[in-house]
């Protein structure tokens, strides 16, 4: 346990309780500055450290990649030099030098030729997890968000194991998918950052028949920050059941976010049954409040987000407005699938939305 810091009285003989608090309050604050120079410090050799440790790897992938060159008129040199090299290195540094771990380290490498397109911010775990990925526009996603927004290795492995980067496509091209996460470019649609479907396994919730709203809400209220990764860029914490009263009648809206890179209120409704024109009708009433009484003349309009546990998108096109931007509906589940069941499912989707575009003859804009 750590001893906590005290203030010693002075030996000038200083009395009262006033001069005594006001010495005590900036011994706090003094004692606070030295902490956080420690805690600085630490933190700045622990990123020193890792960092040197990544460039240990670019290194050694060099080093093997040019003497694999020598070797190049036989096919073979290449993994006999691997595996003859990790023998020794493991024999004097131990597991770190393994054939696979060498294999990655020249794949690095390969992947990364000069150095300074590594990234100091990440670390060799989370290079490990990119460099296996081997389409270069999804590792180059993930490279960026994990950078931009400061991902740890567990979290860029989870949103590498839900699919982020191909449930964007879905609403989104390629191009303007990287453009946002290159900072070329501020998103301007909702579903531009907005994912469909939602996983939500890192609420723990166990395996139940059914689960009441209440019970979710307060879950996601408990893992804020992975729901509010899971959300996308930009979106911050407003308000919880917020109350909405017209005229003698309540109402209370589920959750309220606000996101900043859309410069609007984005308010979501939790549902634990398949979509209805009644969820739907009772979003756009939040929806046109918020853009009526709360909205400010310079952000743009209020976000809808219904999450249910299945949707019915005809329902929705025929009961929402035919120009509608601001009313999503997002499925979301409390378990992560296996990954051919989430390709199976964003497949499902993109071939729905391609039969939509082929009955209307343009392409399909429609956020639900």
């Amino acid at each position: 346990m750590r001893q906590q810091f005290k203030f010693r009285p002075r030996a000038d003989g200083i009395r009262g309780s006033e001069n005594m608090n006001d010495l005590q309050t900036a011994n706090t604050a003094f004692y606070n500055d030295i902490r956080g120079i420690i805690i600085k410090a630490r933190n700045n050799a622990v990123r020193s450290i890792e960092y040197t440790r990544l460039m240990m790897y670019w290194h050694l992938g060099e080093r093997i990649f040019v003497e694999e060159q020598r070797g190049q008129d036989r096919a073979e040199y290449g993994e006999y030099l691997i595996r003859n090299l990790s023998k020794e290195l493991e024999s004097e540094f131990g597991s770190g030098f393994s054939e696979r771990q060498l294999e990655r380290a020249r794949k690095l490498y390969r992947l990364y030729p000069t150095a300074a397109e590594v990234r100091p911010q990440l670390n060799w775990s989370q290079y490990r997890q990119l460099i296996a990925i081997d389409d270069n526009y999804k590792r180059e996603y993930y490279e960026l968000e994990a950078a931009n927004h400061a991902w740890t290795g567990r979290e860029l492995e989870r949103q590498i194991d839900s699919l982020l980067y191909e449930r964007l496509l879905i609403s989104n091209d390629k191009e303007s998918v990287l453009a946002v996460a290159r900072k070329e470019r501020i998103p301007e649609k909702p579903t531009e950052i907005i994912k469909d479907p939602m996983y939500l396994e890192f609420l723990g919730l166990k395996r139940e028949a059914e689960y009441y709203e209440k019970d979710i809400e307060a879950a996601l209220i408990t893992h804020l920050q992975e729901f509010l990764l899971e959300l996308g860029n930009g979106f911050t914490f407003v308000a919880r059941q917020k109350r909405i009263l017209l005229e003698d009648d309540e109402f209370f809206a589920d959750l309220i976010f606000y996101n900043r890179l859309l410069r609007c209120f984005v308010v979501i409704e939790i549902k634990t049954h398949k979509l209805t024109h009644e969820d739907l009708g009772q979003l756009q009433m939040y929806v046109n409040y918020y853009d009526r009484f709360e909205k400010l003349p310079e952000e743009n309009p209020t976000v809808g987000i219904l999450l249910c546990t299945a949707k019915n998108d005809l329902l929705a096109r025929i009961t929402l407005p035919e120009d509608n931007t601001n009313i999503l509906t997002s499925k979301y589940q409390l378990y992560l699938p296996s990954e051919n069941d989430l390709l199976d499912e964003i497949k499902e989707v993109l071939n729905l939305a391609c039969d939509k575009e082929d009955e209307n003859g343009t392409e399909n804009n429609l956020p639900v």
